[in-house]
Order: structure tokens, then C-alpha cells, then sequence
């Protein structure tokens, strides 16, 4: 483990908004100390106490802390206690139930009938099973904040939407707003990315994707702030050209941005794929580009 006296600089990680130095980390080794009997989710949610490290709703972000240890451990700055449980072991809420059986072709529908809303918790097992089953990327849990909607035809399901915290790096999004580095971390919490987003594939009503995603798009924000205690202000999304071409985006005034340099984050890092990504945003409400782009002065 590096000795503190050792340290070339008294900056020893960046991570999102926080700056780890010695004297965070031995706050750290201390706390890890003190509590490696009641495990890793204590630690980090003692940690966020100390440091007032909240999600813009007011809640610890634990989550962020964990993945912040397991990047100092990694460093070898830190160890930490063995895990209580096995990592991705599942617990009620992860459990997956049988996908819907592929049904013939539906080719008409009444769009009147249309739903968008919140998957519930019963509902959530069976959104899950069709993104792992239906969905290229499959399904792929989230951290932070994030929504799952359904949507319904005659009160049968018909797609299923993922939207989850904004990419950290997204080149065309940051000259899109005119951001630096402090209004960037100050404002990504108002920005949401839609990571997934599916028809199920017996599905072929003509015009229903951009109208699902319309439908979504009017209630995101409200949702947003009913869940999480804040507003969003711009959507995002990436899709790969090689495989679509945006069309539901597109009908849907979603804006082009152009495409990414080709890198994704694997793990803790980032790393060049070599397959870039062209970037949509849709704003959620008047002037929200003026709005996230504003200096930090003034309220967003």
C-alpha cells in the first residue's frame, strides 16, 4: 500500500465532482477500520455522512461511494473487507421472470389506446425479462437514478424504455451546451440518457415507436421530480449507425448531435471501441439549453 509520505502529489484520485486526498484517505481507512464487520454499504454510507456526499433528492450517494472504494482499492490505497454477499447475487428486486412468448405479428392498433407510464415493482421482474431476452444489449442494471417505463396498447405491453443517469463524457453533448468541467458536474444531474429502449418484436405498428417515445418524453421530467425530488431538463441518448439509423429519434424532433470518438466506459475506465456512436438530445423544457448552459452563478 503506497505510504502517504510517499505520495508525489497530495491529489491521489478525481472522481465525478470529488477529489481524494490524504487527508480523505484517512478518514477512509479509518472508517473502513471501524466498521469492516457491518460491511462495504455501511462504510460508504458513514463516508457519505461525513463528507454531506447527497443526490440531488437529498440521499447518500452510497452507491458512487462503493464504486469510489473499489477504485482506491484497486490503487491499492485502501483494502476492504470482504463482501457480506456475493457481488451480483440476486436479491427480490433483480430477479427475472419468464419474458412474454413471441405472439403473431401486429401490424394495426388503435394509437388512442396508448400508454407510457412507470413500470410498478410487480411489473418490473417481466420489463426485465423482455430487455434481457428481446433487447441487443440485453438488460444491464442501472446506478443512481433511473425510471423504467412500459408501454401499453389496449393494456397489453407492447415496449419497454430505460432511463438512467446522463454519460459522464459525451463530447457533442458538452459543445452542444458550451460546458467546462465545474458547470458540467454541476448541471449532469439535470440530464438524463435513455439507455435502453425496445419494441417487442412481434411489434410493427406503423409510427407507434416515435409515438411511445413522444408520449414518454411528456411525463419523463414530472416523473423525474416525483421520484428523485428534481426536474430534468435535456434527454440523451447514443445509437450505434452500424445498426440503426435514429428514425424513431428523428420522428420524434429528437435533435443530431453528430457522433462520439468511439470510446466507452469498461469498468473504471475508459476505453477506444472504435465504433462511435452518433448522439441525439431532446430538451424537456422551454429554455433548457439556456437553461444548463447558464453560469453557476445563476439558479438552472
Amino acid at each position: 500500500m503506497p505510504d502517504l509520505a510517499d505520495l508525489a502529489t497530495p491529489i491521489c484520485l478525481r472522481y465525478r465532482a470529488r477529489t481524494i486526498g490524504p487527508t480523505d484517505l484517512a478518514l477512509i481507512r479509518v472508517t473502513i477500520a471501524a466498521h469492516a464487520a457491518e460491511g462495504r454499504t455501511r462504510i460508504s454510507q458513514v463516508l457519505c455522512e461525513a463528507w454531506d456526499w447527497r443526490q440531488p433528492n437529498g440521499a447518500l450517494k452510497a452507491y458512487a461511494c462503493r464504486d469510489l472504494l473499489l477504485r482506491l482499492e484497486e490503487r491499492g490505497y485502501v483494502t476492504l473487507p470482504p463482501r457480506l454477499r456475493a457481488p451480483g447475487g440476486p436479491c427480490q428486486q433483480d430477479r427475472l421472470a419468464p419474458p412474454p412468448p413471441p405472439g403473431p405479428p401486429r401490424t394495426t392498433a388503435d394509437l388512442d389506446t396508448l400508454v407510457v407510464r412507470p413500470v410498478t415493482r410487480a411489473e418490473r421482474p417481466v420489463w426485465k425479462a423482455c430487455l434481457a431476452h428481446y433487447h441487443y444489449l440485453g438488460y444491464q442494471p442501472g446506478a443512481g437514478e433511473q425510471l423504467g417505463y412500459g408501454a401499453y396498447l389496449d393494456g397489453q405491453l407492447v415496449g419497454c424504455l430505460a432511463w438512467g443517469a446522463a454519460a459522464y463524457r459525451n463530447g457533442p453533448r458538452e459543445a452542444y451546451l458550451g460546458w467546462d468541467g465545474a458547470t458540467k458536474r454541476a448541471r449532469l444531474p439535470l440530464v438524463v440518457q435513455n439507455t435502453r429502449y425496445l419494441l417487442l418484436p412481434w411489434v410493427r405498428v406503423p409510427h407507434l415507436a416515435s409515438k411511445i417515445l413522444a408520449a414518454n418524453l411528456r411525463r419523463l421530467s414530472a416523473d423525474w421530480q416525483a421520484r428523485y425530488g428534481h426536474a430534468v431538463l435535456l434527454a440523451e441518448t447514443f445509437v450505434d449507425p452500424a445498426r440503426f439509423r435514429g428514425t424513431c429519434y428523428r420522428a420524434a424532433n429528437w435533435v443530431d448531435l453528430g457522433c462520439t470518438q468511439g470510446a466507452g466506459k469498461h469498468g473504471n475506465q475508459y476505453r477506444h471501441h472504435g465504433v462511435p456512436k452518433v448522439v441525439f438530445v431532446y430538451p424537456l423544457a422551454r429554455r433548457a439549453r439556456a437553461r444548463l448552459a447558464a453560469p453557476l452563478a445563476a439558479a438552472p
